[in-house]
């Protein structure tokens, strides 16, 4: 064994017991394909276990074996990785190159997918919002519905937050669809109103019609008659109830009605009086003609009871009392003063009657009573002349006020029972008593806003119920008058320290903020000292009013201090909206800011519209600056646009290209702008930079490696002539020491990476040991492998031993030569 074997291994004191040893072990027999054998089943065992992507990634392009490659290939999921494994399977391993073409076509297509998910959620959302607010109700719910139905086939893949946003959105159109629905049964209930209102006003026309058009042999059926009036009565509160009703029309409602309870009263007081008519009728016939004035009287009295409506025709039952009533007496001569006086009191009676039907419109009960009964006496006064005119009119807004109370009764009554229901339940509940009391007054005034009752069974329950519950609240305001006490005595104590702090405060160096507190909480306390009585708190009141005024003189004097130095800070930021450079306005503004904390106290609204100028000017400011981040970015994306397709363009060349191809490429990735590129695309270009300036390596090592394969074969056929040997290979040579032409051509295989002769394989083994001592088996790069090759091919061709190489071992030399080239 070779003496630095010894040297390599052995300790330094090593016994003569191990030195035999040694020499006596047979030396190493490792077979070639060991080490590939190793490596192989490593990298099985690194896919059989957890791989990360870059280890997956490694072994897709350096694995040993085209199984593990694919393996690998198949395991990576990354797409910087599955991008970075295509670039360098492209033109090498097609399988894996397809493969993870394959991959990186699943995730586009995938993120397709995806990205058309989330627009479609997107657009769904701003469509069920956009909904909820829409003025347009037309296909509200089959619009609805349609949005629901193309959620349910995304919400599985929608985020919680986007489904509550939805959900959210549903909920505010289901609000306005019931909005919708709603709105539309109200105008379908007022539309049917106005036709049961149509139909009520034709039916009364159509009975008043046919009541005037015919002469009736006997007084008409009374109680049918009564039932026409009351089933339309209830009919028109029940169109008319809780919406809104012409005037006109109201008024035919009340003018028809008023007619038929006219003819329907003259005829209940007919029916009552047959059997005077009866008697007066036979008797006329009888009587001698004497007693015939006083029969005619009879008649006009009975004919004045009944006070048949004109504009119906009389019954022929009435007709012998018409005609034994005959013409009336003519009235006596009317004086001119009594004249004067009648016309005085009919004007009278006209503005009443203005009034009533004024108060009859509004719904006012209470004042219509009054005027009604105002106009009756008016009425009275008047004689036969003047008043008739009135009669009718009279007639027709006394029954409207009936109507009216019977109306408002029928629709208080059960709120005033409802009324007495809650005061009773009130009373019998244990509240506190402010509370009670207030509740107690709260009904109280409900009942009066109802009007009263009429009912006086029913008001009396009302003030017992009020009365009883009134009564656990008598003692707590007797407590609450020792209450007022009490807080007057601290409204004095906050007098007495307010005058203390005024007399002894320092307004040249006081700490503001603590003057405003101590006034802040002044008030707060003054207004928690309640209640008080009112005669006592005045003199209180006075002097607390006062002493605020002396604390709040300094304080706004110091306040409009503070706001002018805001203000001088807002004017000096609109001054900065515009300044150049940028980045000193910016750095500006933030010491404006500092300032601005830093300055005391100031009124609250004024500090509110200072500090909205102040933002909206710092906001214009940085704005500037996102503006400036805006053009950057842009001008990045157009950058980065222009380089990736230039990268494209580029990733083709290899080795094998035109050179001229190369330099090209070269040039215009070094001509993109980088200082707007953004990270990633700029190491792209650095990278894709080394691999073309490696490619033109490559190609310069190629021509190189061609030239020296044929100086090699000119040193086996004499050796070339000493002007094509290149200028420094006497240099190189004379590094290397003298080496045999067999060692020289297993060293360039060793590095070439290829095989040796299994006659050479003991001397192989031999150098590599040799180059692990000397530092060099550990180098794996080419330029390194290059440079060796070249040593080496300078040492055969200038050798100094004289003699001529073997022509298999210069073969064996340009095949270790053209496996430098092979990749």
């Amino acid at each position: 064994m070779p003496a630095f074997i010894q040297k390599l291994f052995k300790p330094r004191k090593a016994t003569e017991t191990a030195r035999k040893q040694q020499t006596a072990a047979p030396s190493p027999d490792v077979p070639e394909d060991d080490t590939r054998d190793t490596l192989r089943e490593s990298q099985r065992a690194t896919l059989d276990g957890a791989p990360e992507q870059a280890q997956l990634a490694e072994l897709a392009t350096a694995g040993v074996t085209a199984d593990i490659r694919l393996q690998a290939a198949r395991g990576l999921t990354d797409a910087d990785y599955l991008h970075r494994v295509q670039k360098a399977a492209k033109g090498r391993d097609k399988t894996v190159y397809q493969t993870v073409r394959q991959a990186l076509q699943s995730l586009r297509e995938e993120q397709a997918r995806f990205e058309s998910l989330s627009n479609t959620i997107a657009t769904l959302i701003t469509n069920a919002n956009d909904q909820a607010r829409s003025e347009d109700t037309k296909l509200f719910e089959a619009r609805l519905n349609a949005l629901t139905q193309q959620w349910s086939r995304v919400e599985a893949h929608a985020t919680a937050e986007q489904a509550q946003q939805f959900l959210e959105a549903v909920h505010h159109c289901n609000e306005r669809l019931k909005a919708i629905q709603s709105a539309q049964e109200e105008e379908a209930r007022h539309q049917e109103q106005a036709v049961q209102r149509q139909e009520t006003l034709a039916l009364l026309a159509t009975t008043l019609d046919d009541l005037k058009a015919e002469v009736p042999e006997s007084l008409p059926s009374l109680a049918s008659l009564d039932a026409l009036q009351k089933t339309q009565e209830n009919r028109w509160l029940e169109a008319t109830r809780d919406t809104s009703v012409d005037k006109s029309q109201q008024k035919t409602y009340e003018a028809s009605m008023q007619a038929l309870r006219t003819y329907i009263a003259a005829i209940r007081r007919a029916s009552q009086a047959k059997d005077a008519i009866a008697a007066l009728t036979d008797g006329a016939g009888e009587a001698a003609d004497d007693d015939s004035d006083d029969q005619r009287q009879q008649a006009r009295d009975l004919l004045a009871d009944i006070d048949w409506p004109n504009d119906f025709p009389m019954p022929t039952l009435l007709e012998p009392v018409r005609r034994l009533a005959g013409k009336r007496q003519p009235a006596p001569p009317v004086s001119t003063e009594n004249r004067e006086q009648q016309q005085v009191m009919a004007a009278q009676l006209k503005e009443s009657l203005s009034q009533l039907e004024t108060a009859l419109e509004a719904k006012q009960l209470k004042e219509s009573r009054q005027f009604l009964k105002t106009a009756q006496q008016q009425l009275k006064s008047l004689d036969q002349r003047y008043g008739k005119p009135f009669q009718a009119r009279l007639q027709l807004l006394a029954g409207q006020t009936r109507e009216l109370s019977d109306w408002l009764g029928f629709a208080t009554e059960p709120k005033q029972i409802a009324l007495c229901e809650q005061m009773e339940y009130l009373a019998e509940q244990p509240m506190e008593p402010e509370a009670k009391a207030e509740r107690i007054k709260d009904l109280q005034n409900e009942w009066r806003d109802l009007g009263g009752s009429s009912d006086r069974t029913l008001w009396s329950r009302f003030k017992a119920a009020s009365d009883k519950a009134y009564e656990p609240c008598k003692d707590y305001f007797a407590a609450k008058s020792g209450l007022k006490q009490a807080n007057l005595a601290k409204r004095e104590a906050i007098c007495r320290d307010l005058q203390a702090f005024l007399d002894q405060a320092d307004w040249a160096s006081i700490d503001w903020k603590a003057a405003e507190k101590i006034h802040q909480t002044a008030r707060q306390e003054w207004k928690a000292a309640w209640p008080v009585e009112f005669r006592e708190n005045r003199t209180v009141q006075k002097r607390f009013d006062e002493l605020l005024k002396r604390l709040e003189a300094p304080l706004d004097q110091e306040r409009q201090k503070n706001e002018s130095q805001k203000q001088a800070i807002v004017e000096r930021a609109n001054e900065l909206i515009n300044h150049e450079p940028l980045q000193e306005a910016m750095n500006e503004a933030k010491r404006l800011q500092a300032d601005w904390k830093a300055i005391g106290i100031t009124r609250h609204r004024e500090d509110r519209k200072l500090w909205q100028a102040f933002r909206k000017a710092c906001d214009q400011i940085f704005a500037r600056r996102d503006a400036q981040r805006n053009e950057q970015q842009q001008a990045t994306q157009a950058a980065d646009s222009a380089a990736k397709a230039l990268l494209e363009a580029v990733q083709i060349l290899d080795s094998s290209s035109d050179a001229t191809a190369l330099s090209d490429a070269l040039d215009r990735l070094g001509s993109q702008q980088a200082p707007a590129l953004s990270p990633a695309i700029r190491e792209r270009i650095q990278g894709e930079k080394q691999r073309l300036k490696k490619a033109q390596a490559n190609q310069r090592l190629a021509a190189s490696v061609g030239y020296w394969q044929s100086l090699v074969t000119a040193r086996v056929n004499g050796g070339a002539d000493a002007s094509e040997i290149p200028q420094h290979w006497p240099e190189l040579a004379a590094d290397q020491r003298e080496v045999d032409h067999g060692d020289l051509v297993i060293r360039a295989e060793i590095l070439g990476g290829i095989a040796s002769p299994e006659a050479d394989q003991k001397r192989r083994m031999e150098i590599q040991v040799q180059r692990l001592a000397e530092g060099m088996g550990s180098s794996e790069q080419t330029g390194d492998q290059s440079r060796e090759l070249e040593k080496l091919v300078a040492s055969w061709c200038l050798g100094r031993s004289g003699q001529s190489p073997d022509a298999a071992l210069a073969r064996r030399l340009n095949d270790a030569l053209a496996a430098l080239t092979a990749d």
